[in-house]
């Protein structure tokens, strides 16, 4: 099993930034991507971005640009910096991890991100 727990969400104010952050315990051996999802009210969940042990990422067309997903490996730490917020972005902010056969194989428990004036 692995254990999931983000932080960093709140509210900002359009155009501006938030990091957030997963740090990963347990079985974390089994672990080669590790991800971000977010879901909005009355919206189904969807991708924000991924990152592979090897580094290698892949974000929703509509975060390119403005997130940053990346990794540190010796903490089992994930962070997603998001910059240039809109209000759309509002959301729950769910980090996800897994062995490439399942990459979604655990979820954290969310963490909210509002962007409002």
């Amino acid at each position: 099993q692995v254990q999931l727990v983000e932080s960093g969400g709140g509210l900002v104010q359009p155009g501006g930034s938030l990091r957030l952050s997963c740090a990963a315990s347990g079985s974390i051996f089994n672990i080669a991507v590790m991800g971000w999802y977010r879901q909005a009210p009355g919206k189904q969940r969807e991708l924000v971005a991924t990152i592979t042990s090897a580094s290698g990422t892949n974000y929703a067309d509509s975060v390119k640009g403005r997130f940053t997903i990346s990794r540190d490996t010796a903490k089992n730490t994930v962070y997603l910096q998001m910059n240039s917020l809109k209000p759309e972005d509002t959301a729950v902010y769910y980090c996800t991890s897994g062995p490439l056969s399942r990459p979604r194989a655990y979820w954290g428990q969310g963490t909210q991100v509002t962007v409002s004036s």
